[in-house]
Protein backbone atom coordinates (compact mmCIF):
# COMPACT_ATOMS: atom_id res chain seq x y z
CA UNK A 1 0.00 0.00 0.00
CA UNK A 2 1.49 3.03 -0.83
CA UNK A 3 1.78 5.57 2.10
CA UNK A 4 1.99 9.36 2.15
CA UNK A 5 2.79 10.66 5.89
CA UNK A 6 1.78 14.83 6.17
CA UNK A 7 3.46 17.23 8.46
CA UNK A 8 2.26 20.52 8.58
CA UNK A 9 1.81 24.09 10.71
CA UNK A 10 -2.34 24.20 9.55
CA UNK A 11 -3.53 23.28 13.08
CA UNK A 12 -7.09 21.32 12.84
CA UNK A 13 -9.35 24.34 13.19
CA UNK A 14 -9.23 25.42 9.37
CA UNK A 15 -9.90 23.65 5.66
CA UNK A 16 -5.99 23.20 4.91
CA UNK A 17 -5.40 19.67 6.11
CA UNK A 18 -8.17 18.09 4.88
CA UNK A 19 -8.18 20.34 1.17
CA UNK A 20 -4.78 18.60 0.80
CA UNK A 21 -5.49 15.23 1.58
CA UNK A 22 -8.47 15.71 -0.84
CA UNK A 23 -6.68 16.22 -3.73
CA UNK A 24 -3.90 13.75 -2.94
CA UNK A 25 -7.29 11.10 -2.93
CA UNK A 26 -8.21 12.96 -5.84
CA UNK A 27 -5.46 11.74 -7.63
CA UNK A 28 -5.30 7.93 -6.40
CA UNK A 29 -7.95 7.00 -3.82
CA UNK A 30 -5.96 3.99 -2.76
CA UNK A 31 -3.19 6.26 -1.06
CA UNK A 32 -3.12 5.65 2.30
CA UNK A 33 -2.10 9.43 4.51
CA UNK A 34 -0.76 9.28 8.17
CA UNK A 35 -0.94 12.09 10.08
CA UNK A 36 2.34 12.69 11.72
CA UNK A 37 0.98 16.48 13.44
CA UNK A 38 -0.68 19.31 12.68
CA UNK A 39 0.35 20.88 15.87
CA UNK A 40 3.75 22.38 14.47
CA UNK A 41 4.29 26.12 15.66
CA UNK A 42 3.75 28.05 12.62
CA UNK A 43 6.87 28.59 10.76
CA UNK A 44 8.95 25.87 13.41
CA UNK A 45 11.35 24.45 11.47
CA UNK A 46 12.98 23.57 14.13
CA UNK A 47 10.39 21.74 16.16
CA UNK A 48 9.48 20.40 12.85
CA UNK A 49 12.53 19.09 12.06
CA UNK A 50 12.95 17.54 15.16
CA UNK A 51 9.43 15.45 14.78
CA UNK A 52 10.30 14.52 11.08
CA UNK A 53 13.33 13.05 12.47
CA UNK A 54 12.19 11.33 15.10
CA UNK A 55 9.74 9.23 13.65
CA UNK A 56 10.12 9.01 9.53
CA UNK A 57 12.91 6.43 9.96
CA UNK A 58 9.88 4.24 11.44
CA UNK A 59 7.64 4.12 8.39
CA UNK A 60 8.80 1.28 5.43
CA UNK A 61 11.31 2.44 3.41
CA UNK A 62 9.89 3.99 0.25
CA UNK A 63 7.24 5.93 2.37
CA UNK A 64 6.52 9.64 1.03
CA UNK A 65 6.76 12.51 3.73
CA UNK A 66 4.72 15.68 2.69
CA UNK A 67 6.17 18.24 4.92
CA UNK A 68 4.20 22.05 4.87
CA UNK A 69 6.19 23.83 7.71
CA UNK A 70 6.59 27.81 6.90
CA UNK A 71 5.08 26.03 3.41
CA UNK A 72 5.44 30.03 1.50
CA UNK A 73 9.26 30.23 2.29
CA UNK A 74 11.36 33.24 1.59
CA UNK A 75 11.74 34.81 -1.63
CA UNK A 76 13.81 32.40 -4.37
CA UNK A 77 12.61 29.40 -1.65
CA UNK A 78 11.91 26.56 -4.25
CA UNK A 79 9.36 23.84 -3.62
CA UNK A 80 11.66 20.19 -3.93
CA UNK A 81 11.35 16.74 -3.77
CA UNK A 82 14.32 14.84 -2.37
CA UNK A 83 15.49 11.07 -1.92
CA UNK A 84 17.01 10.44 1.49
CA UNK A 85 17.91 7.67 3.27
CA UNK A 86 15.34 5.28 1.66
CA UNK A 87 12.34 7.80 2.04
CA UNK A 88 10.89 10.59 -0.46
CA UNK A 89 10.25 13.84 1.08
CA UNK A 90 8.73 16.85 -0.35
CA UNK A 91 7.72 20.17 0.86
CA UNK A 92 10.01 23.73 0.74
CA UNK A 93 13.44 24.40 0.38
CA UNK A 94 13.82 25.81 3.83
CA UNK A 95 16.10 24.06 5.25
CA UNK A 96 14.24 22.32 7.23
CA UNK A 97 15.10 18.82 5.21
CA UNK A 98 18.52 19.47 6.09
CA UNK A 99 17.79 19.22 9.84
CA UNK A 100 16.34 15.43 8.83
CA UNK A 101 19.54 13.38 8.82
CA UNK A 102 23.51 13.49 8.47
CA UNK A 103 23.27 11.77 5.54
CA UNK A 104 22.50 13.49 1.58
CA UNK A 105 20.05 13.45 -0.58
CA UNK A 106 20.28 10.54 -3.38
CA UNK A 107 18.65 13.15 -5.62
CA UNK A 108 17.01 16.48 -5.55
CA UNK A 109 14.62 17.98 -7.67
CA UNK A 110 12.39 21.22 -8.25
CA UNK A 111 8.95 19.76 -8.50
CA UNK A 112 7.36 23.72 -9.60
CA UNK A 113 10.21 23.82 -12.57
CA UNK A 114 7.65 22.05 -15.20
CA UNK A 115 4.78 24.13 -15.59
CA UNK A 116 5.05 25.87 -13.09
CA UNK A 117 2.04 27.42 -10.52
CA UNK A 118 2.02 30.67 -8.76
CA UNK A 119 -0.63 29.72 -5.88
CA UNK A 120 -0.78 30.66 -1.83
CA UNK A 121 -1.37 27.30 -1.18
CA UNK A 122 1.56 25.37 -2.73
CA UNK A 123 0.56 22.06 -0.24
CA UNK A 124 -2.48 20.95 -1.81
CA UNK A 125 -1.59 22.28 -5.45
CA UNK A 126 1.98 21.38 -5.86
CA UNK A 127 3.09 19.09 -2.81
CA UNK A 128 0.24 17.13 -2.90
CA UNK A 129 0.29 16.13 -7.01
CA UNK A 130 4.29 15.70 -6.15
CA UNK A 131 3.37 13.50 -3.19
CA UNK A 132 1.00 11.29 -5.05
CA UNK A 133 3.20 10.82 -8.13
CA UNK A 134 6.34 9.49 -6.07
CA UNK A 135 3.75 6.94 -4.09
CA UNK A 136 2.45 5.66 -7.32
CA UNK A 137 6.21 4.55 -8.46
CA UNK A 138 6.67 7.86 -10.50
CA UNK A 139 10.35 8.56 -10.97
CA UNK A 140 11.60 11.23 -8.38
CA UNK A 141 13.80 12.51 -11.27
CA UNK A 142 10.78 12.77 -13.58
CA UNK A 143 9.04 15.53 -11.24
CA UNK A 144 11.13 18.16 -12.20
CA UNK A 145 14.79 19.77 -13.12
CA UNK A 146 17.70 18.53 -11.23
CA UNK A 147 19.30 20.61 -8.29
CA UNK A 148 22.70 20.85 -7.25
CA UNK A 149 21.95 21.04 -3.47
CA UNK A 150 18.93 22.00 -1.30
CA UNK A 151 19.46 23.97 1.93
CA UNK A 152 21.13 22.53 4.90
CA UNK A 153 20.87 24.69 8.16
CA UNK A 154 23.83 24.03 10.92
CA UNK A 155 21.61 22.23 13.78
CA UNK A 156 23.25 22.09 17.30
CA UNK A 157 26.03 19.56 18.38
CA UNK A 158 27.51 18.31 21.15
CA UNK A 159 30.80 19.36 22.29
CA UNK A 160 32.67 16.61 23.75
CA UNK A 161 35.68 15.88 25.70
CA UNK A 162 37.10 13.63 28.33
CA UNK A 163 35.70 15.43 31.26
CA UNK A 164 32.75 17.65 29.55
CA UNK A 165 29.67 17.38 27.47
CA UNK A 166 27.98 20.40 26.59
CA UNK A 167 24.32 20.37 25.34
CA UNK A 168 21.49 22.43 24.75
CA UNK A 169 17.51 21.63 24.91
CA UNK A 170 16.41 20.90 21.37
CA UNK A 171 13.17 20.54 21.85
CA UNK A 172 10.13 20.86 24.99
CA UNK A 173 7.83 18.09 24.64
CA UNK A 174 3.89 18.39 24.99
CA UNK A 175 4.68 17.27 28.93
CA UNK A 176 6.79 20.17 28.97
CA UNK A 177 9.88 17.14 29.36
CA UNK A 178 13.18 18.85 27.93
CA UNK A 179 14.92 16.65 25.14
CA UNK A 180 18.19 17.23 24.45
CA UNK A 181 20.91 16.78 22.20
CA UNK A 182 23.00 14.43 24.51
CA UNK A 183 23.09 10.95 22.91
CA UNK A 184 23.50 7.55 25.10
CA UNK A 185 26.54 6.39 22.98
CA UNK A 186 28.97 9.39 23.70
CA UNK A 187 27.45 9.44 27.10
CA UNK A 188 28.20 5.56 27.69
CA UNK A 189 32.24 6.23 26.30
CA UNK A 190 33.21 9.08 27.78
CA UNK A 191 31.05 7.77 31.23
CA UNK A 192 32.79 4.54 31.51
CA UNK A 193 34.34 3.85 35.13
CA UNK A 194 34.00 7.82 35.72
CA UNK A 195 31.33 9.81 38.19
CA UNK A 196 29.65 12.50 36.46
CA UNK A 197 27.27 15.16 37.69
CA UNK A 198 24.60 16.33 35.40
CA UNK A 199 23.65 20.23 35.15
CA UNK A 200 20.71 22.16 33.75
CA UNK A 201 19.69 25.70 35.37
CA UNK A 202 20.34 26.08 38.60
CA UNK A 203 19.68 21.86 39.00
CA UNK A 204 22.48 19.23 39.19
CA UNK A 205 22.44 15.21 39.70
CA UNK A 206 24.52 12.68 39.18
CA UNK A 207 21.52 9.79 38.82
CA UNK A 208 19.59 9.15 35.67
CA UNK A 209 17.37 6.76 35.84
CA UNK A 210 15.89 3.59 33.95
CA UNK A 211 12.39 4.95 33.89
CA UNK A 212 9.83 7.79 34.89
CA UNK A 213 8.05 5.95 37.64
CA UNK A 214 11.45 5.38 39.27
CA UNK A 215 10.72 8.68 41.22
CA UNK A 216 7.36 9.99 42.77
CA UNK A 217 5.18 12.29 41.17
CA UNK A 218 6.64 15.72 41.58
CA UNK A 219 10.05 14.09 41.85
CA UNK A 220 12.63 15.15 38.68
CA UNK A 221 13.90 12.57 36.71
CA UNK A 222 16.53 12.15 34.05
CA UNK A 223 16.53 9.59 31.56
CA UNK A 224 18.06 8.37 28.18
CA UNK A 225 14.31 8.77 25.94
CA UNK A 226 13.32 6.06 23.25
CA UNK A 227 15.51 8.27 20.78
CA UNK A 228 18.34 7.73 22.64
CA UNK A 229 18.30 11.46 23.86
CA UNK A 230 18.87 12.57 27.82
CA UNK A 231 15.83 14.00 28.53
CA UNK A 232 14.66 15.91 31.86
CA UNK A 233 11.47 16.23 33.24
CA UNK A 234 9.12 16.48 36.21
CA UNK A 235 6.87 12.99 37.15
CA UNK A 236 3.24 13.99 36.67
CA UNK A 237 4.81 17.96 35.87
CA UNK A 238 5.83 20.34 33.70
CA UNK A 239 9.89 20.63 33.79
CA UNK A 240 10.22 23.99 31.42
CA UNK A 241 7.70 25.74 33.74
CA UNK A 242 8.97 24.68 37.16
CA UNK A 243 12.58 24.79 36.13
CA UNK A 244 12.25 27.74 33.95
CA UNK A 245 14.05 25.86 31.01
CA UNK A 246 13.33 25.94 27.10
CA UNK A 247 14.59 25.49 24.25
CA UNK A 248 18.18 26.00 23.68
CA UNK A 249 18.96 26.04 27.50
CA UNK A 250 22.19 24.55 28.22
CA UNK A 251 22.46 21.06 29.73
CA UNK A 252 25.95 19.75 30.81
CA UNK A 253 27.37 16.70 32.22
CA UNK A 254 30.95 16.64 34.20
CA UNK A 255 33.02 13.76 34.75
CA UNK A 256 35.57 13.20 37.28
CA UNK A 257 39.13 12.56 35.82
Amino acid sequence: MAIITFLSDFGQSDHYVSAVKAKILSINSGIHIVDISHHIQSCDIAHASYVLRSVFRDFPQGTVHMVAVNSIGQQGDKYIALELAGHYFVGTDNGLFGLISEEDARFQVDINSINPVQTTFPAKLIFAPAAAKLACNTSIQDLGKSLPNYKKMLGRHLKANKTLISGHVIRVDHYGNLVSNIDKSTFDILSKEKKYNITFGRENTSRINDSINRVEAGDLFVIFNDLGFLEIGINQGNASELLGLGYDSPVMINFDE
